[in-house]
């Protein structure tokens, strides 16, 4: 390992890091922030604090290559190193994942004797409002042409949205 990189562990959050400054070439911590609003939020939610402090982690660790503007702001740039590529491919190359995660409150109060009804309501409208922001996400990829793992992502996304208003359409049919 070079001198003056730490042996750190990488993240799920790492590699959401190291994947858009791959794909954006050069960013910020609020470039991260703004990418991550308009891609992957939408299935895995990223807390903004983190997006300022990873980027850090990851040159610490040879990861990131930083670059600090001398004056104004003082923003900090990103640029992925050969290091940080190399782990981004074994990670995309790797099949195993992580299984996903539910965590639906509102099941959580049905399991303990809520009304179903009031709460299916509720989670009918979200996602419905869900469906429609990823398919005015999926047109713009689409009109862009050039993105078909965003929208392999994004055709997936809608599919479960559809189903999810149809469930909720059944447990407010019973």
């Amino acid at each position: 390992m070079a001198e003056g990189v730490q042996d750190i562990k990488l993240t799920s959050t790492s590699y959401v890091v190291l994947g858009l400054v791959a794909q954006l070439g050069t960013a910020t911590p609020y470039d991260l922030k703004r990418a991550v609003e308009l891609t992957v939020s939408n299935f895995w939610p990223t807390p903004h604090t983190t997006l300022y402090a990873e980027p850090a982690r990851l040159a610490g660790g040879g990861y990131l290559h930083e670059e600090q503007e001398e004056g104004g702001r003082r923003r900090k740039e990103y640029t992925v190193t050969p290091r940080g590529r190399e782990a981004l491919d074994a990670w995309l190359a790797d099949a195993d994942a992580a299984p996903p995660a539910m965590h639906d409150e509102s099941m959580l109060k049905v399991f303990f004797g809520a009304d179903p009804a009031p709460l299916a309501e509720r989670k009918r409208a979200w996602h419905a409002e869900q469906l429609e922001l990823l398919e005015h996400y999926l047109a713009g990829v689409r009109a862009a042409g050039n993105l078909p793992e965003a929208e392999r992502v994004l055709r997936f996304g809608t599919a479960l949205h559809r189903a999810l208003i149809d469930l909720q359409d059944e447990t407010l049919d019973d």
